[in-house]
């Protein structure tokens, strides 16, 4: 294994184009076989359950198997968690908004287990979320086997979240909006390549294991009067309501918290008979899968074929859209392995089919097509939960094969979206992580400090042992003014402590080391990272410091990044600035007429010597080139000293020359001769 991981270092060592989309190739491929083994594994449960339909009938059944799975999936959770449990999209944005694209490798295999015995027991919810997560940790842990840059292992990490999407619906197109809309919330088309690849080979192997899944096929509907946008725009205003339905109810079981001397277990236990009830009550005397249980993708895809639709009340379909988006935030909320996205389009079908049912009779207009509300609530349900409109419309075209009904879709997502970002500013992702205190930037905007890294704004500070007292620490702290120090034990870090940390125990006390009141695994910054990126993170947290570590030893201290790094940050970027206005303005000169380049010395006493760039006023018409000092020739930037010796090359007209040798001239000379530079003749 020591052999292959060289052999793949070496071959992906140029970090070149090539090398990367070959990289993200491979990744298509490894997300596609764990799409595929989700796929297996619940169905292996399934038929499992299936079995014990001699010994307890169904729908009964479920009352006992929901239970049952909910609590394999919590079990799992306490063990190899978190991240677990749940759906599996905020683990993965967590991950690469402050642990640089880290995820753990064993949530592949755990991640699959809990969700098979949590859908295949009959547990309300997808497998999209949890094959999101899948595949972000393929990713994360194919980006650091092969160890590429920090930039490039979120574009993987992405890539494989965004993958499984696409490959879970077949919808390679949805996948990468998905990873690009939701994940990344970013469009930067660096990160463009990797998804796409990604994404197709992912799907590619995943139907060429499983088979195409035709489930939500449907025949073509399309808009049967431009008079029924307006129904339309209303099916979105409905839309919010049951999201909005979902949402409340994922918020209010996340938050729920059994009295103290309960014992935990039985959260998923209650949760899942609740579950189980509430689909037998609703399928008394079928033998069939219950809507508000499982996936729902039988009763949805039976909707969109108008094989179902007839067989319910309007009302009925409304009532099963409300007990679907219950059953689904109970699972999801309560220990459960599952996802948001098909129970959020079963919703929306429900409701769309209900709605289609309810307004028919006083349509007189034109014909009323059932499965082309269906099909439009769906996406606009779907664009409420996850707050991803161009991912909704374009997954619902791609799963459906239905292109007919772009101008309905775009309307009634749309306004969803629109209203549902004043009644409900959270989707079902960020709305758990606000629970924990974790703000996520909602985009990668382009600042001045993007331009400078970590690595040119860290400071050095002293690291502190473990065995080290509070008492000793505060001493250290108060001489060297510092408000927190890593800790670091054998050469490697193992966490920080704070000022903050002191006062929770009391003060400086003796009887207290640095290694009981720290915190450890802290949330850490790499060199490379752009000042913006680590500083979105100290917001999200709401901390002043990270330790700095090696890109590829997440283990090794480089520095500290402190909220100090910040102006210093902001003053090289700044300079940075200056450098490139002076590039256009040197570009700008060079289309003058009578403009050339020309060199003048700085010699002992000129008034320009010690002086940075940035406060020197120089003449109209010339613009700073390069400094040439000694041997080496230095590009100038804003915080730029000049010495003593330097050659300052310049491009500008007659006139500027003149001006700038004045300025450089000697104000005074204590010697009685002015100097050359050394290498002046004369």
């Amino acid at each position: 294994m020591e052999a292959l991981r060289s052999w793949i270092a070496r071959r992906s060592s140029s970090r070149g184009t090539a090398s990367f989309l070959l990289a993200s190739l491979v990744l298509g491929v490894l997300v596609g076989f764990g799409a595929a083994a989700l796929v297996g594994a619940i169905e292996l449960v399934r038929r499992l359950v299936d079995l014990a339909d001699d010994v307890v009938p169904r729908p009964w059944l479920f009352v006992v198997s929901v239970p049952v799975g909910m609590l394999v999936s919590w079990l799992l959770d306490r063990r190899f968690g978190p991240g677990v449990a749940g759906g599996g999209v905020s683990e993965v944005m967590t991950g690469l908004t402050l642990e640089s694209g880290y995820l753990p490798t064993r949530l592949v295999p755990t991640k699959i287990a809990a969700t098979a015995a949590t859908i295949g027991s009959g547990g309300s919810g997808g497998r999209e979320g949890p094959i999101v997560l899948i595949g972000g940790a393929i990713g994360s842990s194919f980006a650091r086997y092969t160890r590429f840059g920090q930039d490039q292992i979120r574009s993987l990490v992405a890539a494989g979240a965004g993958a499984g999407i696409g490959a879970s619906f077949n919808a390679p197109i949805a996948g990468m909006l998905f990873a690009m809309e939701v994940v990344l919330q970013s469009f930067a088309v660096r990160h463009l390549n990797a998804v796409v690849v990604v994404s197709v080979a992912a799907a590619v192997t995943a139907q060429r294991i499983v088979g195409d899944e035709p489930f939500l096929r449907a025949p073509p509907h399309r808009l049967e009067d431009p008079r029924q946008l307006v129904l339309f725009a209303l099916l979105g205003l409905l839309a919010v309501v049951f999201g909005y339905l979902f949402l409340r109810v994922l918020r209010a079981t996340e938050r729920l918290e059994l009295p103290p001397r309960v014992p935990q277990v039985l959260r998923p236990l209650l949760a899942g008979v609740v579950v189980g009830l509430l689909g037998a009550v609703l399928a008394a005397g079928s033998t069939e899968v219950p809507p508000t249980l499982g996936t729902g993708q039988e009763f949805l895809g039976s909707l969109l074929r108008l094989e179902t639709a007839g067989e319910f009340a309007w009302w009925t379909l409304f009532l099963i859209a409300a007990m679907k988006a219950v059953t689904a935030a109970i699972t999801h909320g309560s220990g459960g392995s599952v996802g948001s996205f098909m129970p959020s389009m079963v919703v929306g079908g429900a409701i769309g089919a209900g709605f289609a049912q309810a307004v028919a009779p006083f349509w007189t207009a034109s014909e009323i097509n059932v499965g082309a509300f269906a099909v439009v609530g769906m996406a606009a349900t779907l664009a409420v939960v996850a707050r991803a409109p161009m991912t909704s419309i374009i997954l619902v075209f791609e799963i459906t094969g239905n292109y007919e009904l772009v101008l309905p879709l775009m309307l009634a997502t749309v306004a969803a979206t629109v209203l549902a970002d004043r009644v409900h500013p959270d989707n079902a992702y960020q709305m758990s992580l606000k629970d924990k205190g974790i703000h996520l930037p909602k985009s990668e905007d382009i600042d001045l400090l993007d331009t400078v890294t970590v690595g040119d704004a860290m400071s050095q500070v002293p690291a502190v042992a473990p065995s080290m007292t509070l008492a000793e620490l505060a001493r250290l702290l108060e001489a060297g003014h510092h408000h927190g120090l890593p800790v670091v034990e054998d050469g490697r870090l193992v966490g920080i402590v704070t000022l903050t940390d002191i006062e929770r125990f009391g003060g400086p006390r003796e009887d207290v080391s640095v290694g009981e009141a720290m915190t450890p695994d802290p949330i850490t910054v790499t060199p490379s990272m752009p000042v913006s990126a680590a500083l979105a993170r100290m917001a999200s947290l709401g901390i002043g410091r990270m330790p700095v570590v090696d890109e590829h030893d997440p283990r090794r201290l480089l520095g500290m990044f402190r909220r100090e790094s910040v102006v210093r940050a902001y003053h090289h970027a700044l300079g940075t600035t200056i450098g490139r206005e002076l590039y256009r303005e040197r570009v700008r000169l060079r289309r003058q007429p009578g403009t050339a380049f020309f060199e003048i010395p700085i010699r002992r006493g000129s008034p320009l010597a010690g002086r940075a760039v940035r406060e020197i006023r120089w003449p109209d018409g010339s613009t700073l080139v390069s400094v040439r000092r000694g041997a080496s020739v230095i590009i100038p930037h804003g915080s730029t000293l000049l010495h003593v010796g330097d050659v300052l090359t310049l491009f500008g007209t007659g006139e500027a020359r003149e001006e700038v040798a004045a300025m450089a001239e000697p104000s005074h000379d204590r010697t009685g001769e002015w100097l050359l530079t050394p290498d002046e003749p004369g």
